[in-house]
């Protein structure tokens, strides 16, 4: 082969590569401009039906949330258990919040994390239900990497500020219908499970 044969298909293949670029970029901008209604739904996103993982605690707009148990903790804190709800991926999901009521940031979380060394750090993994009736106790679901299935990254609450929370757990026998629910450093809660 000669160069001059070696330049020809460079230059032919570099050509294609322009051409193939001109008219991809021509198709992005076709100069439309979006409909009203369009503008309008992309500037007011619709809620989804979805809870957000952080609870305001002003007075907000929104709905307020059911309220199953509500126990004290140490230095003002509460604990508030809003939902118990069993899946049918064979899994109970507790949710709720954690509202400091003190004058002081709270920052002995490290309690709530358990007997956990490694994984998950700053969570509620050390979180705990009781079947009374089956005389059985389940603990924080884990994933493959031991870390656990609940709310983490919780290394204090402040003053005056509400922490929502979670935690997943085995799911008791479908004829258990009510559970105790304990976190390190407040009272046991006893809880209906729904669903």
């Amino acid at each position: 082969m000669s160069i001059r044969h070696t330049v020809k298909v460079r230059g032919g293949a570099a050509t294609a590569v322009v051409a193939i670029l001109a008219l991809a970029l021509a198709g992005c901008g076709s100069g439309e401009k979006p409909k009203a209604k369009d503008v309008q739904s992309a500037s007011s996103p619709k809620s989804q039906g979805g809870s957000s993982a952080t609870t305001p605690t002003g007075g907000g707009g929104s709905a307020p949330l059911q309220v199953l148990a509500s126990v004290n903790g140490s230095d003002g804190l509460t604990l508030v258990i809003n939902s118990v709800q069993r899946d049918a991926g064979g899994f109970v999901t507790v949710n709720g919040q954690i509202k400091n009521g003190g004058s002081e940031s709270f920052a002995g979380t490290s309690a709530w994390r358990g007997i956990e060394l490694k994984g998950s750090g700053e969570s509620v993994a050390g979180a705990t239900l009781v079947d009374k009736a089956g005389k059985k106790r389940y603990y924080v679901l884990r994933d493959t990497e031991s870390r656990c299935l609940c709310t983490t990254g919780i290394s204090s609450v402040a003053a005056g500020q509400s922490v929502a929370f979670f935690a997943q757990f085995p799911a008791p026998p479908a004829s258990t219908t009510e559970v105790e629910f304990s976190l390190p450093t407040f009272a046991t809660a006893t809880v209906k499970i729904s669903g």
